[in-house]
């Protein structure tokens, strides 16, 4: 090694290597579709393995990466490598072609730079050998600007490619939901009719429109009483039915890109027709309000008596005649445990009803409802104080009976209060058939 030279590119005088080259080998395996033929990892490692044991070189360390090399810093075993020459950990790279190392401008300029601080002092790949030497280093440049070229002129020929398809009227991603890719070559970007599910998203389409039911209910529809899969054999999520939902491929026409405001006539056949469309388009408005997101006063502090679920929520809106709307919450057992649990739905006001008159056999923290009682009286004491101008009396308490303070949280507090209040309970409360009862068995304990 120590006389080992090396004769530079376009007729340079030979130039010598240092005698103690460290090697990193770098193998690296594009997930771009167009790089598929090249060698895999392993070969790329066993190729180069042999190599170094032909030209005795040291390799000190193997680094593998899958990550495509188009986009600066995006890989992490690069930039772990580039850290590793600054330290000093090894001063040279072999690889199997200087593609492998990048193929955009950013990273390149990473290692040229290495090679002009002599930090890095030579790249090693298959057929050829890069050093500090200004031929040898233009050279690098010239290749991984070729392969750069190359990415972007096969991006512009696949959205050029693209659009063709679409202005033919051919869908160029994964087919939605009741529809198939063509596996023909001859016939790609065309899609066809799932046998298996097409029937089913047209049902969906019909459900919301005529049937006028929710999001909900289709999911539910579809998730236990239809078993429905993907064809990757997964549920419909929520948020996935209402996108099938607002779709325009299903009646034959779509936008591409998204939201380009670029619309174009499908060749695909239909599912459904417009004017099933437009229906539950207007059904997804009457149904799209706006509502303030808040949390249930009584929500998962009781338990269903069917089933051991724990009790929600939601509420009802209802038009008024005199073009009002009234809301209303009702309170059910939320079939965690039970999809099929018959429990009933109560309306809050009643619960709350019920829950005043059970309040003196439950069994609650009396120092819990203490804290929340003295923390009133002085919120009360200071408006006295501070709004009324009574700054020379202070409101006392003797032998409250807290229970009826508990009483008037339940009729009068907020939300949080009476969640906080609900708390305080020893005893556990079952919901079942509209009536809510102690559990004795939480009494005893």
């Amino acid at each position: 090694m120590n006389n080992y030279k090396i004769q530079g590119l376009l007729g340079t005088q030979p130039q010598a290597i240092p005698a103690k080259v460290r090697y990193c080998l770098y193998a690296r395996k594009s997930s771009e579709s167009e790089e598929r033929q090249v060698l895999s990892i392993d070969s790329q490692i066993k190729e180069m393995l042999l190599l170094a044991e032909r030209e005795q070189l040291e390799i000190v360390t193997v680094k593998r990466e899958s990550h495509s090399a188009k986009e600066t810093g995006q890989r992490q075993i690069f930039n772990e490598i580039i850290l590793d020459i600054q330290q000093g950990k090894f001063n040279g790279v072999l690889t199997w072609a200087p593609d492998r190392i990048s193929r955009n401008a950013g990273d390149l300029g990473k290692i040229v730079d290495l090679m002009d601080q002599k930090l890095l002092v030579e790249i090693r790949t298959y057929g050829q050998r890069f050093t500090n030497n200004p031929n040898e280093k233009f050279l690098l440049m010239i290749l991984g600007s070729q392969a750069k070229l190359e990415n972007d002129n096969r991006g512009i020929n696949v959205k050029r490619g693209l659009r063709t398809r679409v202005e033919m009227g051919l869908w160029p991603g994964v087919a939605p939901m009741g529809y198939l890719n063509q596996k023909h070559m001859d016939k790609k970007c065309q899609v066809i009719i799932d046998p298996d599910r097409a029937p089913i998203v047209k049902k969906i389409f019909e459900k919301m429109a005529h049937e006028k039911w929710s999001g909900r209910k289709i999911h539910h529809w579809l998730k236990f009483e239809l078993n429905f899969k993907s064809i990757g054999n997964h549920n419909m999520a929520l948020s996935n039915i209402f996108r099938m939902l607002q779709n325009p491929f299903y009646c034959g026409i779509f936008e591409y890109p998204k939201k380009s405001s670029l619309w174009y006539q499908g060749k695909h056949e239909p599912i459904i027709d417009k004017e099933l469309f437009d229906k539950v388009q207007e059904q997804l408005k009457r149904d799209n309000i706006v509502r303030t997101s808040h949390e249930f006063a009584f929500t998962k502090l009781m338990v269903c008596g069917l089933c051991s679920s724990m009790i929600s929520a939601e509420e009802k809106y209802k038009q008024l005649k005199d073009g009002t709307t009234a809301k209303y919450i009702y309170y059910g057992c939320g079939r965690s445990k039970d999809r099929h649990c018959k429990n009933e739905y109560l309306r809050e006001e009643e619960l709350v009803d019920q829950l005043v008159r059970l309040l003196d056999q439950i069994d609650f923290n009396n120092s819990g409802i203490q804290i929340k009682f003295e923390e009133e009286l002085n919120r009360f004491n200071k408006f006295q104080r501070g709004v009324l101008g009574f700054s020379d009396k202070k409101t006392r308490h003797r032998d409250v009976d807290l229970k009826t303070y508990a009483k008037y949280i339940l009729k009068e507090g907020t939300n949080e209060e009476k969640r906080e209040l609900m708390g305080c309970f020893k005893s556990k409360i079952k919901f079942t058939k509209k009536v809510i009862t102690i559990d004795p068995a939480s009494q005893n304990g």
